[in-house]
């Protein structure tokens, strides 16, 4: 089968897309997806840099997500799965190829009036902001919520599924398109961090008061202005360290209004939390996208040859949403 490999350590160009061994039968528990399309995520591209190794077990190949269809089941996949069957998959790797093996906890149907291709882009997104914001800071109907990155893949199905549950939603991003983007998918402030002051801004808006959750993908370099723009009881919730992690910061503000920092990952938790954040999904989250109030938004589909260009849109931040791999 074709499959993207990391050559070595480095840029974009070190993706090479190259004949691989086949995949073994799947095993218990697992079941085989012929490949329809991979979602690209920023993990990928730390990965491809050599410091985000995949897990022991997992596949050798990048791609965190994807879409496809069923070919083959391994012992005991639970009967809602057959052959044939249209679903898309949370992945410990392996999405840039073909086919992949997947265990069954891991798969979702593909949502009614989601295309094939376009459901490659929510696995990914749909985990990490259910299991972060939801499962794990609570955010509620009603509160206030501070999306850095709005413009994102993570950002751009944030911003919908918390405006569907009620919720004021704040974004930073770094240009006035990326803005209208956030604010045409329901964004109720809008903040340019070149040219604004985002806590200043946050403030001004909630009378003095903060927000109650932040979902940050800086780290370091924004943690104190993070804690300046949290109210009374406020959570931060770190995915991502683009502003480097470390830092030294004034613990002050969490004392004076119980504040709480929290940080998780995806890719390395076990199979039942997997399996746990998916169904989860599916429960609360399914439901919205199939009624059309959360939509994948996708901003560019390459082959699998060119995953290089890919990685280089993806590095370049100038995208709106998600990028797909077609194999």
């Amino acid at each position: 089968m074709r499959a993207v490999v990391i050559a070595r350590a480095g840029g974009p160009e070190v993706l090479e897309a190259r004949d691989v061994e086949d995949l073994p039968a799947p095993g218990e528990g697992e079941v085989l997806v012929k490949v329809d399309a991979a979602g690209v995520n920023r993990a990928d591209t730390v990965q491809r840099q050599g410091r985000y190794p995949a897990p022991p077990g997992a596949s050798p190949y990048p791609g965190l997500e994807c879409s496809g269809t069923i070919l083959a089941l391994g012992p005991n996949v639970p009967s809602r799965w057959a052959v044939g069957d249209q679903v898309c998959a949370l992945l410990s790797g392996g999405g840039y190829a073909e086919k992949v093996v997947v265990p069954a906890g891991q798969l979702l149907p593909v949502p009614e009036g989601v295309s094939l291709t376009d459901a490659a882009g929510l696995p990914e997104v749909a985990c990490t902001v259910w299991s972060t914001i939801f499962m794990t800071s609570h955010l509620y109907p009603g509160e206030s919520f501070l999306i850095h990155g709005g413009s994102s893949g993570i950002g751009t199905f944030a911003i919908q599924i918390a405006k569907h549950l009620g919720i004021k939603v704040f974004v930073t991003a770094g240009s006035e398109e990326k803005l209208a983007a956030c604010k045409g998918l329901g964004a109720d402030v809008c903040i340019n961090y070149k040219t604004e002051d985002f806590v200043a801004r946050v403030k001004e808006e909630t009378n003095g008061n903060g927000v109650d959750v932040i979902l940050d993908n800086i780290g370091g370099s924004y943690l104190q202005r993070n804690l300046s723009s949290l109210g009374v009881d406020g959570r931060l919730f770190i995915i991502g360290f683009q502003g480097g992690a470390v830092t030294e910061v004034n613990l002050q503000p969490m004392l004076a209004r119980r504040l709480t920092i929290q940080a998780a990952g995806l890719r390395n938790r076990s199979l039942d939390n997997k399996a746990l954040i998916v169904s989860e999904v599916e429960k609360n989250v399914w439901p919205a996208v199939v009624e059309g109030k959360v939509k994948p938004v996708i901003y560019k589909t390459f082959p699998l040859s060119e995953a290089a260009e890919a990685h280089k849109l993806m590095e370049e931040s100038s995208h709106i949403g998600k990028i797909l791999l077609i194999p």
